[in-house]
Parts: C-alpha cells; sequence; structure tokens
C-alpha cells in the first residue's frame, strides 16, 4: 500500500470535502482516515488515501490537486507518507 497526506486548509465553504472526496473517487484514491476541523470560519483538512490505484504520475495527481484548491478557494498539498513522517520527526 502506498499511502498519501493531503491537507486541505482556507475559509470555510460550502462543498469543499464534496470536491476533495469525488475528485479522489475518481481517480480511484481509497481514503482511509479523514479529520476535518473548521475554527473561526476556517476549514482544515487533514486525509490519508492510499494511492495504490492511482494510474496517473504521483506529481500529476499534486499538480491537480493544486488546481482543484485554486478553483474552490483553499490550499490543497500532497505529500508521501514516508516524506511527511520524515519531516516531521525534526
Amino acid at each position: 500500500m502506498k499511502k498519501c497526506i493531503v491537507t486541505v486548509l482556507g475559509k470555510d465553504t460550502v462543498g469543499i470535502v464534496a470536491r476533495v472526496c469525488t475528485y479522489l473517487a475518481d481517480n480511484k484514491i481509497n481514503i482511509l482516515d479523514i479529520s476535518q476541523t473548521i475554527i473561526q470560519g476556517y476549514f482544515n483538512m487533514m486525509v490519508i488515501v492510499d494511492v495504490s490505484g492511482l494510474q496517473k504520475d504521483f506529481t500529476v495527481l499534486c499538480d491537480e490537486m493544486e488546481k482543484l484548491g485554486e478553483e474552490i478557494g483553499v490550499v490543497i498539498r500532497c505529500q508521501r507518507e514516508e516524506i511527511f513522517e520524515k519531516m516531521h520527526r525534526l
């Protein structure tokens, strides 16, 4: 299994979760764990996904997710699990 961490940050609006999850499902990316909070109108979501079924390059996924974020007014970042873990051990 290949895992990826997706983070979504920005002003809360209707449909953020729906748009992100639809993109993931359309690309055969399974959600393993999801957490979201809204604090004083700001939306924060972290999703751990399995990208084993991904049929495109990981960098393409990251670019498309970033573009989706721009469309819906949030910042979306994707990181491979191993990189995320190493960054947060420091």
